[in-house]
Formats: C-alpha cells, structure tokens, sequence
C-alpha cells in the first residue's frame, strides 16, 4: 500500500491552512515556502479541492484561500480522496484480475485492508491534527525558520 506524494501533499497543505487560517485566507505562495512544495502543484491540488468544496478561494488584496467548513468537519480520507488518491492496496487497483485476469488468493485481506486505512483516516479531521502538541511545535519552529528568513532578506535591502 502506498499513498502518493498527491494524497501527501494535499493533506500537508490542507492542515497547513487550517493551521494559519485564525489570521485569514492563507496563500498558496506561503503554503508553498513553508512546507516546500512547488506553487503550480499546489494550484493543481486547490483546483481539485475547491472542486470538491473542501476550500473556497477568497480573491483580491490579502486573498488566498480557506477551508470550506470547519476543520472538525474534514477528515483526512475526504483530502485524499478529493484529490483522486487511491488506497487500494491490491496489485489489481481493485479490479479483480490480479492474477491472469482472475482474483489472485490475497485480493480480498489486501481489499479490507484499504478499506480499513480510509476507514481509520476517516476517523482523523483536520482539528485532532491542529490539536496535536507535535504538529503545533512542527508549525512554530516553520513560521520561525520564515520569520528569520524575512528578517534576513530585508535586512539586506
């Protein structure tokens, strides 16, 4: 079973917004500095969220975006799955013709397997990570290492 740097990254960007949005729409170009991932795939993932109605973009000076509902609402399986992730650990991608074109004699455990992993990342919401004391110490040392960034670059002009 693997989960794709897709799925990854839009449930770290997800919990990113959730994690700024008290101070306001948060922009993608700061999602993007703080947690390394490129500008142009994360519009790519925030087209599929707003799709989805995970997020809804706020336009104009101090714009960016902001989740949808409230962070309790979203779980962890809805950010993968609206980004089109699967979860499937069988070597068929769930079709059944893992073996000659039939069910091999793994399909159905590594089938309830997936079934149990979006099961148990649907029991997860945005808020139970925000309110993780690991997760809030991850996000200062982030907005410290920025700080010291912008200090230093501004000191310089």
């Amino acid at each position: 079973m693997r989960l794709t740097t897709k799925g990854r990254y839009a449930v770290t960007a997800m919990l990113d917004l959730a994690l700024h949005s008290e101070s306001g729409p948060v922009s993608l170009a700061d999602i993007s500095e703080r947690q390394g991932i490129s500008l142009s795939y994360l519009e790519q993932l925030f087209s599929k969220l707003r799709r989805e109605s995970l997020v809804v973009s706020v336009r104009g000076p101090g714009g960016g975006y902001r989740l949808a509902q409230t962070s309790a609402a979203v779980s962890v399986a809805a950010v993968v799955d609206a980004v089109s992730e699967s979860l499937d650990a069988t070597k068929c991608l769930g079709a059944g013709d893992c073996q000659d074109g039939q069910i091999c004699i793994t399909h159905h455990l590594w089938q309830d397997l997936s079934g149990q992993i979006h099961n148990f990342l649907s029991g997860i919401s945005l808020a139970d990570l925000v309110s993780r004391r690991d997760i809030q110490a991850v996000c200062r040392r982030q907005d410290n290492e920025r700080d010291q960034q912008n200090i230093v670059c501004s000191d310089l002009s």
